[in-house]
């Protein structure tokens, strides 16, 4: 169908049966999902979500500095969470992977450009058909995040966190920004606008994610914070 039909499609007038049909059949989707996902992620131990744009090429600066990331996560013994695909989510897996660690990906079936990459333990990967299903996974069985540089998505998934965590449905948990030439502009539009002038947010959100330009500099925040937790990897 093309989009226009699609959206004539959505207007049209449907019997109750049509729809009771038809939304009865998507909840025991959507709950497949969920089963499937809570079951195989309660295994893996303590992990961190490297998060960016699978449009990333493998000569980028940022993709090498995923794959550092991975690296050093998986040297203190988290594993690695990313979205399952290519570039950022390839690298973060990558270097999880060749340095002996867990690699867990939570892919997602898209039109274009959505793959899994080969880096991913193959009794860690899970697909999914919902976004809001996928993202649920990445709030409960994370213990952190690393954002690289990445487009819509990797802002919905940045954002949400740092509503969660603002409104206390979620606890506290570090995320890191990696890259200040890409989130600076960001940073300074949320501070000056959002905050200063339209006091849309308190200053201590601010708290809730660190900018930082090396993997170092993002593992190292994930450590010191769980510095003061009993929390341990266990694997």
């Amino acid at each position: 169908m093309t989009s226009e039909e699609k959206i004539r499609s959505a207007f049209e007038n449907k019997d109750w049966q049509e729809i009771k049909v038809t939304d009865s059949w998507q909840i025991f989707k959507i709950m497949a999902e969920f089963v499937d996902g809570f079951e195989k992620l309660a295994k893996i131990g303590p992990c961190v979500t490297i998060y960016g744009s699978a449009r990333t090429a493998q000569t980028n600066r940022y993709y090498q500095l995923a794959e550092e990331c991975g690296k050093l996560l998986t040297d203190r013994g988290y594993g690695v969470i990313t979205g399952g695909g290519p570039g950022i989510m390839e690298a973060g897996n990558k270097g999880a992977h060749t340095n002996g660690g867990k690699s867990v990906g939570l892919n997602i079936e898209l039109p274009f450009e959505q793959f899994h990459n080969k880096y991913i333990d193959h009794n860690k990967l899970l697909e999914f058909d919902y976004f809001f299903v996928r993202k649920v996974m990445f709030m409960k069985y994370s213990q952190g995040f690393v954002v690289l540089p990445g487009g819509f998505g990797t802002m919905d998934e940045l954002f949400e966190a740092l509503t969660l965590i603002q409104t206390g449905k979620i606890a506290r948990f570090p995320i890191v920004l990696v890259g200040t030439d890409y989130w600076g502009g960001l940073i300074e539009w949320i501070k000056g606008t959002m905050l200063q002038k339209e006091h849309n947010i308190h200053e201590e959100d601010l708290n809730l994610f660190r900018l930082v330009d090396t993997a170092e500099e993002a593992a190292e925040h994930i450590f010191r914070f769980y510095n003061k937790y009993v929390l341990k990897p266990n694997f």
